[in-house]
């Protein structure tokens, strides 16, 4: 990655004309190819951009007089296959450094689905004193029930687990519920639509064709004490 402060004025060549003004600016040139200039006033979004594939020629001078006679460090033209350019003209440079930051990783998402229902499968208990897990991913003919289940009574329990509980997941569990339903061998099976968020509507509606609504606590699953600040 090269990060290159410095004071610039670009033009936009594309679907439309745009101009920036001169000022101090931060331009952003990563291994991918991709160019970007930032201000310091504008959180993460940039003023201006060109993604990949582009190129990037750098010249001392511009074809033609750019603002007169200013003088000027570097000229920039960036351009795509559609033929869009940046025309970056670079005043002044306070700061030219470059790093390579080697391979990512990639972002590692904590707390997504899949991790739910492994924690809430591991501590079913959760969900209630006697509840015992029968399986995971309990097929039906429309798609696989997160969590089968049975409560203290030995009722049959199927489990719908989502980080944010919307009208959508209590309408997919209602559907399984249905299926399920239907095999007398199974039947009479009830629901829990668990999440770590349940929206309001997703609550009425939910409890309305008798499911239980559970609010799952990421951490306590995990057996971690949370980090955030608590009154009591």
């Amino acid at each position: 990655m090269r990060l290159v402060i410095a004071n610039c004025s670009v033009e936009y060549v594309g679907r439309l004309d745009a101009h920036l003004p001169a000022a101090d600016r931060l331009l952003m040139i990563k291994a991918d190819g991709s160019v970007s200039i930032h201000a310091d006033d504008r959180a993460y979004k940039p003023l201006n951009w060109m993604t990949p594939p582009c190129t990037l020629k750098e010249s001392v001078k511009p074809p033609t007089p750019v603002n007169g006679s200013q003088e000027i460090a570097a000229y920039w033209v960036v351009e795509n296959k559609k033929g869009e350019q940046l025309r970056i003209t670079l005043h002044a440079i306070h700061s030219d450094l470059s790093y390579d930051l080697g391979e990512d990783p990639g972002l590692q998402k904590d707390g997504v689905e899949s991790h739910l229902q492994e924690l809430l499968a591991e501590h079913i208990s959760t969900l209630g004193e006697g509840y015992q897990l029968v399986r995971r991913e309990y097929p039906t003919p429309i798609g696989p029930v997160d969590i089968f289940c049975t409560d203290g009574t030995g009722m049959n329990i199927a489990v719908e687990v989502k980080r944010r509980g919307g009208i959508d997941g209590v309408e997919q569990l209602s559907r399984y519920l249905e299926m399920l339903n239907r095999d007398p061998l199974l039947a009479p099976v009830k629901g829990i639509f668990a999440a770590q968020e349940i929206k309001a509507q997703a609550r009425t509606l939910a409890e309305d064709r008798g499911i239980r609504c559970v609010v799952l606590d990421y951490d306590a699953l995990r057996g971690v004490e949370s980090s955030e600040l608590r009154l009591f």
